[in-house]
C-alpha cells in the first residue's frame, strides 16, 4: 500500500511474493537487500589483498628513506599518519564521520604496534 496499490491487490500481492519465496521478499521489501548487494567473497578478498599491499607502501617506503637513527620513530610515524589518511577516506566513502573513521584507525592501528612490541619483547626479539 505503501507504494500506492489499493488494500485488496496490496494484499494478493503479498500473498504471491509470499508464496514463491518468502525469505526474498522480507530480504528485498522490508530490509531493502538485493542481488546487488550481496556479499562477494572473493571480490571483498581481493580487495582486502590490494588494500594491505598498497597501505604497506608508505611505512615501507620511509624505512628504506630514512637514516637506521630515525627509524624506531619515522616508520611507526609513518604508519600512524596512513592509516589516518586511510580512515578518513573509509569513513568517507562510506558516508560515516571522516574523524572519527581516522580515529578508528589509529587506536587500532597503535594499539596492533604495541602487541607486536611486546610479543617480540617476550620472545626476545628487538626490532
Amino acid at each position: 500500500m505503501a507504494r500506492g496499490l489499493d488494500p485488496e491487490l496490496a494484499a494478493r500481492v503479498a500473498t504471491q511474493l509470499m508464496a514463491h519465496d518468502a525469505l526474498a521478499a522480507h530480504a528485498r521489501d522490508e530490509l531493502g537487500i538485493t542481488s546487488f548487494q550481496r556479499a562477494r567473497a572473493v571480490q571483498a578478498a581481493l580487495a582486502s589483498a590490494a588494500a594491505f599491499a598498497f597501505g604497506a607502501l608508505l611505512p615501507l617506503f620511509s624505512a628504506v628513506l630514512t637514516p637506521a637513527s630515525l627509524l624506531a620513530v619515522a616508520v611507526p610515524t609513518t604508519s600512524l599518519t596512513a592509516l589516518a589518511l586511510l580512515g578518513r577516506l573509509a569513513a568517507w566513502t562510506g558516508g560515516a564521520s571522516a574523524a572519527v573513521g581516522a580515529r578508528q584507525f589509529v587506536l587500532w592501528g597503535a594499539f596492533a604496534m604495541v602487541a607486536t612490541y611486546v610479543a617480540g619483547r617476550l620472545v626476545g626479539t628487538i626490532l
